[in-house]
C-alpha cells in the first residue's frame, strides 16, 4: 500500500486543496491530509477548527484521512511510516519556496520524497490568504471553498456576502 502525506496549514481548505487531494486519491492508496499546528503563519482558525473543516470537506474521498501534527513534518512522516510528501504547485512563484522546502526535508530525511501536483486550471489562482481577505471584506466564497468552510468563515468574520 502506498501512503502519502499532504501537509499544510489549510487555513482554510479551498477547492484548490481538494482538487490536489482528489488527484492524489486516484494515484495513491492512502492519503493523509496533515494539518500543521505550528507554522510561521498567523492562522484565522484554530487547529481543531481547521481539522474539523478539512474532515468535513473531504468526506467524499474515502481514502483521505485527516490528522494533525506538531513539530517537524519529517518526524511526523516517519511516525506515520510515510516516505512521500505531496505538495501543490500553482505558479512559478510557488516553485522557489516549495523547492527549498523539499530540499530541506530531503537533507533532514533522505528517504522522504516530494511529489508536486498541479491543480486544475480553474483553481490555479486560489490561495487561503486570498480567501481570508475575501471573507473579511464580505465577498462571495461559494466558488472558492466548500459550503462548510464558507459558513464557518461567515461566522468567523461576521460578514455577509455583498450581493
Amino acid at each position: 500500500m502506498t501512503r502519502v502525506i499532504y501537509p499544510g496549514t489549510f487555513d482554510p481548505i479551498t477547492y484548490g486543496h481538494i482538487n490536489i487531494l482528489e488527484k492524489a486519491s486516484k494515484i495513491f492508496d492512502d492519503v493523509i491530509l496533515a494539518v500543521a499546528d505550528h507554522t510561521d503563519k498567523q492562522t484565522g482558525f484554530s487547529l481543531e477548527e481547521r481539522y474539523e473543516l478539512c474532515k468535513e470537506a473531504t468526506q467524499h474521498l474515502p481514502n483521505i484521512h485527516v490528522s494533525t501534527f506538531n513539530g517537524l513534518f519529517i518526524d511526523y512522516a516517519k511516525a506515520m511510516d510515510c516516505k512521500i510528501m505531496i505538495r501543490g504547485l500553482r505558479a512559478v512563484s510557488d516553485f522557489e519556496y516549495e523547492l527549498a522546502l523539499a530540499l530541506t526535508n530531503k537533507k533532514l530525511s533522505p528517504e522522504i520524497e516530494t511529489i508536486f501536483l498541479v491543480p486544475s486550471l480553474k483553481y490555479m489562482y486560489l490561495s487561503s490568504s486570498m480567501i481570508r481577505q475575501l471573507a473579511a471584506l464580505g465577498g462571495q466564497l461559494d466558488d472558492f471553498v466548500p459550503p462548510n468552510v464558507a459558513a464557518a468563515m461567515k461566522l468567523k468574520y461576521g460578514k455577509q456576502p455583498l450581493v
